[in-house]
């Protein structure tokens, strides 16, 4: 069993800060809804204080992690060491999201690196972090960032963009509605909040 803390520690900021990839896991209420567990790459993710974090979702296929914090709020982020001593740091927390062009995005997004397809915003509170060995994790070598993701949304523009999410990420894969899948902005603010 891994050790528990209340807040991020500055070994946990720095061993995050390293890392290049993330997992994300949420899952419905529903016994018979789906576990979702996604990987996080690119210069997406930061950290916001002691107990607060965010990352820039990318435009994909699905979207259940939107779907499951509309839900119930549960999310957990992973971070692992590849290279260097093993480490292995969750981040257990509640999520909100926050899309573009709400309050929240506009006050958060100058933080990031813009990139081309970031859809939503996570943003989670962190009310425990636990830090483990990883004796397991195999070593495994960073080449860099995959570049297909960030040339497709190049060709699309932002209208069209927005149509996609709209259509295609308005609901999780067990129904459930996502933030695009609400009424409106001003609706997503106050339900998101």
């Amino acid at each position: 069993m891994g050790i528990k803390h209340d807040v991020l520690l500055p070994k946990h900021k720095e061993f995050i800060q390293r890392q290049h990839l993330f997992f994300v896991g949420s899952a419905p209420l529903s016994e018979e809804g789906h576990v979702n567990l996604s990987p996080k790459g690119y210069s997406s993710f930061r950290i916001l204080s002691d107990n607060q974090v965010a990352y820039l979702d990318m435009s994909g296929s699905g979207n259940e992690t939107s779907a499951h914090i509309l839900e119930n709020g549960r999310v957990t982020l992973m971070f692992c060491a590849f290279e260097g001593p093993p480490s292995i740091v969750r981040l257990y927390g509640t999520g909100t999201v926050a899309l573009p062009g709400s309050n929240r995005w506009e006050e958060l997004y100058p933080l990031f690196d813009p990139l081309p397809g970031a859809r939503q915003m996570i943003i989670v509170d962190v009310h425990m972090v636990q830090d483990s060995c990883g004796f397991g994790v195999p070593f495994m070598k960073y080449e860099g960032d995959r570049k297909k993701l960030k040339e497709v949304s190049l060709k699309f523009r932002k209208e069209q963009l927005d149509k996609y999410w709209h259509e295609k990420n308005a609901a999780s894969i067990d129904g459930l509605p996502t933030a695009f899948g609400l009424p409106d902005l001003q609706e997503n603010e106050r339900l998101l909040k």
